[in-house]
């Protein structure tokens, strides 16, 4: 059965983490802090529920293995796994600084894929910044030291941050998202995180959180960042809404659309369509079906459903394979 499924998220309880998802996304869960709601995912440590229709109380994954792969797409036909995870990121702490394995050592090491992911800025608090690669080619001995001595910081490429900005995290760039940042967050799915600086910072064992300094030795690229931190291209020639491309890849193809009328969607049958809703209140119309999303919402669109319409004013992101 092909129609949009909303979805519920999974949360996690980070201790970096804050109140706004809760607060100001509507999430409704009672843990504390709410770090991160994974809004699109099947992955075991978080999966999402949806929310609505005959499949209301199962689980993403329930829907795709009842109604087989081809409502991801044509482009997941060889992949074993769904291959997307969304995320709204509230960080009221730093991050630890940390690196994301690539497929192959991810693969052989974790028995999951590698991590590339792609940041949207939705909100940050005066003087934000971020870490994203190095401000210079350091060598393996370098890297290491500074670990050991707790000199990192000083070669990391701090970046200040407002909305609307965007950064394509290819595996094995070393980052940490910093203190005041709303993030939503677009990677493949996995959950395979190596850090190597978290500030001495005490977990809810009492003790230091963990480092993966032996991993992430073996993965980091020690040079600067390739991209720049910035949207692809902006759009603005259709009438109802703007159009800014915030990623392209081989993984995943981003948009962020800013709404003030109708825009008409297709779901082909080469991938799914995830829309998730970052501001606003609009009505998605599918056939004879419509219903109201809102700020928070997550929705997902089977790959051959075939045209939908949403209509409102808001912003949300539109990912795709």
């Amino acid at each position: 059965m092909l129609y949009p499924l909303k979805l519920k998220a999974a949360f996690k309880d980070y201790l970096w983490g804050g109140t706004r998802l809760r607060d100001e996304f509507n999430k409704q869960t009672d843990i504390n802090p709410v770090a991160e709601s994974w809004e699109l995912s099947c992955h075991h440590d978080g999966q999402s529920i949806i929310e609505n229709g005959s499949y209301t109380g199962k689980t993403l994954n329930d829907y795709i293995e009842t109604e087989s792969k081809s409502v991801i797409g044509t482009k997941a036909a060889n992949k074993k796994d769904f291959p997307i995870l969304i995320k709204f990121i509230d960080a009221k702490q730093s991050l630890s600084v940390q690196v994301h394995p690539d497929d192959n050592y991810a693969l052989l090491n974790e028995g999951e894929s590698g991590k590339t992911e792609m940041w949207y800025v939705m909100d940050a608090e005066p003087n934000s910044t971020l870490i994203y690669g190095f401000t210079k080619n350091i060598s393996h001995q370098e890297f290491a030291k500074r670990i050991h001595d707790n000199t990192l910081l000083e070669v990391c490429n701090q970046v200040p941050i407002k909305k609307g900005d965007v950064f394509f995290i290819e595996a094995g760039t070393l980052h940490a998202i910093g203190a005041g940042a709303l993030i939503a967050e677009i990677q493949q799915s996995s959950n395979s995180t190596y850090r190597v600086y978290d500030y001495g910072r005490i977990g809810k064992d009492g003790k230091p959180r963990q480092l993966h300094i032996e991993k992430a030795l073996a993965v980091t690229k020690l040079q600067p960042p390739t991209r720049k931190p910035e949207a692809i291209a902006k759009l603005s020639c259709f009438t109802d809404y703007d159009l800014t491309i915030l990623a392209q890849c081989d993984l995943f193809n981003v948009s962020h659309f800013h709404l003030h009328g109708n825009c008409n969607l297709n779901a082909a049958k080469d991938s799914f369509h995830s829309i998730l809703v970052l501001d606003g209140e609009m009505a998605l119309t599918c056939n004879a079906d419509s219903f109201t999303v809102k700020k928070g919402d997550s929705l997902f669109i089977p790959a051959n459903m075939g045209e939908y319409i949403l209509n409102g004013t808001g912003e949300f992101i539109l990912t795709t394979l």
